[in-house]
């Protein structure tokens, strides 16, 4: 009788290089957080980062992105090192990706696709599921010629029609015929959300923006004591959700959106637009900073330009500074002392305080100075809610 066997089933975490390009007068720290978060977004994805790739260059090469020598180099590391993926931290023109590609003989990724990646797992309604769907296929049609490199010699020319050419247009008909079908179907939801939305009534509207991984679940739920889905991962929330909340016997209404990212994909940005219909359509905007995040201010900046895009930078915003209790000083003052953390005061006096009126300082994790964000908020929602319902008895 044979020894049985036993075999592992668990997935194998794949092994990621990520590669970055030090543009003319961009800082070399600059491009080291692009890269901290690209890592992050693998890890995110289920990856492991186990090297990176960096050059310094005018422009991106028009063929492989990066310049041959530095391509042989990644090539050379990929072999020894048994890499599955290489991550480059920008998008990838069709023929860059084909090219890159044919030289390293593993799967090649952009910021883009890892993103959509990440979309489509964290997905749990019909609409960002069609949603994002929708951008995959858009993201996929300029591509389609790399899927059928296996028939390349079969392409010929005048009278030499291959299959792969029309193997290629009968899915680029598939892909357009699809495409139309997810946006009607998207139109619909929308219309849907829209009936919804106006069922809801004379309630003040209040949406949670930031940048993603900042802390906006982590308040919806300290806020509206209600279970969303919190996580120490990027765009751990797709889905817009919505719950009422109530402050010292004020009902209002709470929504949580999905987190911005610097170099979202456009056609990502263009398919969630329905999604953040929240933002648009609130009354007050709650901008959460993580201000333990060494590089916080551009990603306020991010938020806002992203808000810009979408026609509501000019709303009521509160700004919620989170994760007081995790801030360090990125350097002490003093040569040889250790960095300094700071207090609730200190924060109150810095320039965060006087620049972002009104602002608040928080740890929505330890429940620190709660009770006066929540003050805060009930005096925005009042004096909307007064102005707009100036009869209403639920206030008196």
């Amino acid at each position: 009788m044979g020894r049985q066997k036993f075999y592992d089933t668990a997935v194998k975490q794949e092994r990621a290089v990520l590669v970055g390009v030090i543009g003319p007068g961009e800082r070399p720290e600059v491009t080291r957080e692009y890269l901290d978060e690209l890592a992050f977004l693998v890890d995110t994805a289920g990856g492991e980062v186990v090297y990176e790739f960096t050059q310094k260059m005018q422009k991106p090469d028009r063929a492989t992105f990066v310049g041959t020598g530095k391509l042989e180099e990644i090539q050379a590391y990929v072999k020894a090192e048994e890499i599955d993926i290489v991550v480059f931290d920008d998008e990838l023109s069709p023929s860059q990706l084909r090219n890159i590609e044919r030289e390293l003989q593993v799967k090649i990724l952009d910021r883009s696709n890892l993103i959509l990646d990440i979309f489509a797992r964290r997905a749990q309604t019909a609409q960002a599921k069609t949603q994002v769907e929708l951008a995959q296929l858009q993201y996929l049609l300029p591509r389609l010629t790399r899927l059928w490199t296996h028939l390349e010699r079969q392409k010929g020319g005048i009278g030499m029609r291959g299959p792969g050419e029309t193997q290629i247009e009968s899915d680029r008909r598939m892909i357009l015929e699809k495409i139309s079908l997810l946006k009607s179907r998207l139109k619909q939801i929308d219309r849907q959300n829209e009936t919804q939305r106006k069922n809801r009534g004379q309630l003040i509207r209040v949406a949670l923006v930031g940048y993603t991984n900042v802390g906006k679940s982590t308040i919806m739920n300290m806020l509206s004591k209600s279970d969303v889905f919190a996580e120490n991962k990027l765009f751990a929330t797709l889905d817009t959700t919505v719950r009422k909340v109530v402050i010292d016997n004020l009902p209002f209404l709470l929504s949580d959106t999905v987190g911005f990212i610097r170099k979202l994909p456009h056609h990502l940005v263009e398919c969630f637009k329905s999604t953040l219909d929240e933002v648009r359509e609130a009354d007050v905007l709650v901008h959460v900073v993580d201000v333990s995040h060494a590089n916080f201010e551009d990603q306020i900046h991010v938020v806002n330009e992203t808000l810009k895009d979408l026609g509501a930078r000019d709303k009521d915003t509160i700004m919620v500074f989170n994760k007081i209790d995790a801030y360090v000083s990125p350097e002490p003052d003093h040569e040889g002392e250790e960095p300094l953390t700071l207090t609730l005061d200190d924060f109150k006096k810095s320039w965060m305080a006087q620049h972002n009126a009104p602002a608040i300082f928080i740890s929505a994790l330890e429940k620190e100075n709660v009770e006066e964000f929540r003050q805060l908020l009930y005096d925005k929602v009042v004096a909307l809610h007064t102005s707009r319902y100036p009869y209403d008895k639920l206030l008196y």
